[in-house]
């Protein structure tokens, strides 16, 4: 018994089906909650991945279809131990909603007036909502270099929370504006030369 515990405790494929089955089932509001937990245990904890890759990890899972906590959990298994640790991870990160979901339709069918229960999915909304925005000032501390780029992250923010401007008509402002920032900051920089 003491040989399959220490199997299991140094065997990498585990590892990663651990860390991963632990961050879906603790993880409530999604891949972005899941940003900060990730970035502790894959970074500290277990030294998968550096920060960069990290954000590199993030960047590639928003702009792939599908669920970003799936993309990231795929990405870091596959980065660490090929296609067999991407579907140890995967399935890890997946196997807790899964179970989840269904013992939540059968108690909820039960109790679906309850105001106890609508007032725990709200607590739970409103700590959801905090772990993204933990992600977001924390992945904006490693990213955003200058006073210039924190100004333009927020005016997205806003433009996108406030005015209800869509993400893509944003991210192409963003892309002409920064072009155009770097093109005019360049032309200074020569002209001081």
């Amino acid at each position: 018994m003491k040989k399959l515990i220490s199997f299991f405790k140094q065997n990498i494929y585990w590892k990663l089906f651990e860390c991963f089955f632990k961050m879906g089932l603790f993880t409530i509001g999604g891949g972005m909650a899941m940003i900060p937990i990730m970035q502790e245990n894959v970074c500290d904890k277990y030294k998968w991945m550096t920060e960069e890759e990290v954000l590199d990890c993030i960047a590639v899972s928003q702009s792939l279809p599908g669920v970003v906590a799936i993309n990231m959990a795929t990405y870091v298994g596959y980065h660490k131990k090929g296609l067999l640790g991407a579907v140890v991870s995967t399935t890890g990160v997946v196997l807790p909603s899964f179970i989840i979901i269904i013992l939540v339709v059968s108690f909820l069918r039960t109790v679906d007036d309850n105001i106890y229960v609508q007032g725990a999915l709200e607590g739970i909304k409103a700590a959801a909502t905090g772990l993204i925005a933990y992600a977001a000032w924390k992945m904006g501390k490693q990213t955003l270099k200058n006073a210039f780029q924190w100004v333009l992250a927020v005016a997205a923010f806003v433009v996108i929370a406030v005015f209800g401007v869509s993400a893509v008509w944003v991210i192409l402002a963003g892309i002409i504006i920064g072009e155009v920032y770097f093109a005019i900051a360049g032309m200074r920089g020569e002209e001081e030369k």
